[in-house]
């Protein structure tokens, strides 16, 4: 996420003035930010990841190449981008300084925060549709008491990662990821 405060109109700076880490957001209130935080945007990036991919490389290490990904794609020569708590290293090719708790602490974090956070809830609500019974909607496939009683209801499906730990899981017989 590149943001460029100074074309911004004087609504679109209120707007942000509630911009913070969207875990401390409601649903209603990222959602609010989200078109503010796209008109502020210079550039804009985002990504998805599978579940096979994940269980095979492992989560942190596919999160890490994902960042390192995404800085790539908003870059601008000159800029130095900031990553949320991780430094990427060598997988990624663009200059780049880690910020400790990043998206209370930086817009440009804390923006991103919320399009990642925005464009998952859309995405779970969708898949809500094409996998009832899980609950997507409502959990947004975390590990809520009702969504661990539905996997153990009724097993898991594509969108679950094979390598997640979970007491839910444990009960079920899973083949190899």
């Amino acid at each position: 996420m590149l943001l460029d405060y100074r074309c911004l109109t004087t609504e679109v700076r209120r707007s942000l003035a509630g911009l913070d880490d969207s875990k401390r957001k409601t649903e209603e209130e990222r959602e609010r930010l989200y078109p503010a935080v796209l008109a502020a945007a210079s550039r804009v990036a985002v990504t998805a990841r599978c579940p096979a991919g994940i269980d095979s490389r492992g989560l942190h290490v596919t999160n890490l190449d994902a960042l390192a990904d995404m800085l790539g794609r908003v870059a601008v020569p000159g800029a130095v981008c900031l990553s949320d708590g991780f430094r990427l290293g060598s997988r990624c090719r663009v200059e780049h300084e880690a910020v400790v708790e990043g998206d209370a602490r930086s817009a440009a974090i804390a923006a991103a925060s919320v399009v990642a956070k925005v464009t998952r809830d859309r995405f779970m609500r969708r898949a809500a549709d094409a996998y009832p019974g899980w609950e997507f909607a409502d959990n947004a496939g975390y590990s809520s008491p009702g969504h661990r009683e539905a996997i153990t209801r009724i097993g898991i499906c594509s969108l679950h990662r094979r390598s997640f730990a979970s007491t839910a899981y444990s009960q079920l017989e899973l083949g190899p990821a």
